[in-house]
């Protein structure tokens, strides 16, 4: 992390401007020492290849989304009211929030038990801020928005393995 020194915000390291003031870090900055971590400090969402979101309306019943979730091999869907993103509900929502309950509520609309404003970015994002969010949020899903609110793809915890194992590889080869 990079503690700006003008408003003393946690930064992300290799922020190139403090999130909070926007005030330049670029002289806080350290030389990335490995491959991954050139890679997070560079590359942009792209790379981690966003998968098209799956997306249900926030008055979905409940068992209607669990049968998606199931015959799609998913592990979230994206809820949305009148196209905008209002929810996330993945798995973990499964065992949390409905648990041995899940038949019992099954007609019950998915807003109910859907995480609610769910964290986003953008797709110029940049790797690390991927890694940020699912680490300080103890998330495995991250929609992808455009600026105009279109949700643009979903990555998951399983893209942020394949990415690091693919920097990992291409390290050994470059030695």
């Amino acid at each position: 992390m990079i503690i700006c020194p003008d408003c003393s915000h946690e930064n992300i390291e290799g922020s190139s401007e403090c999130e909070q003031c926007q005030q330049p870090l670029a002289d806080y900055l350290e030389t990335p020492s490995t491959t991954i971590e050139e890679g997070l400090l560079t590359d942009r969402i792209h790379v981690l290849e966003p998968k098209p979101p799956v997306t249900v309306d926030a008055t979905t019943p409940v068992g209607e989304v669990l049968q998606v979730m199931v015959e799609k091999r998913i592990g979230c869907v994206v809820v949305t009211k009148e196209r905008q993103t209002v929810g996330i509900f993945s798995e973990r929502d499964v065992l949390e929030r409905l648990g041995t309950d899940a038949v019992k509520l099954k007609k019950h609309p998915i807003s109910e038990f859907m995480t609610k404003d769910p964290r986003m970015l953008d797709p110029q994002a940049k790797v690390a801020f991927v890694v940020q969010r699912m680490d300080l949020g103890g998330y495995r899903h991250i929609p992808i928005v455009e600026e105009n609110g279109d949700l643009f793809g979903i990555v998951s915890v399983r893209d942020v393995l394949r990415y690091f194992t693919e920097k990992l590889i291409s390290g050994e080869h470059a030695s």
